[in-house]
């Protein structure tokens, strides 16, 4: 079982499994939280399991609640607003070496 990593005011992380090509990871977010914008080389995908989020993506903003899922591709800036509560699961490709 890996940590829970508080991350930024209000939001925490959890990696659910790894392996090199692959990464699962939980993140809760406190209603008014954010996930400040930010870039890397993996893809993401973001699925909502609860709450409801603004997400920022490369200037596009998309509101997602439970069950909305998205993809980030590589370098883009992303970000996200949480309005109510809630988790998030994201993959990544390949792994995220800096959550472990």
């Amino acid at each position: 079982m890996f940590p829970v990593v508080k991350t930024d005011p209000g939001v925490t992380r959890q990696v659910l499994s790894e392996a090199p090509e692959l990464m699962v990871v939980a993140f809760e977010f406190e209603s008014g939280a954010e996930g400040k914008l930010h870039n890397h080389p993996h893809v993401q995908s973001t699925y909502v399991e609860k709450g409801q989020f603004v997400f920022i993506v490369d200037g596009e903003e998309r509101e997602l609640v439970p069950g909305d899922s998205l993809i980030v591709p590589s370098n883009a800036m992303h970000g996200c607003r949480c309005l109510e509560a809630g988790r998030l699961i994201d993959t990544f490709t390949p792994r995220r070496d800096d959550f472990l």
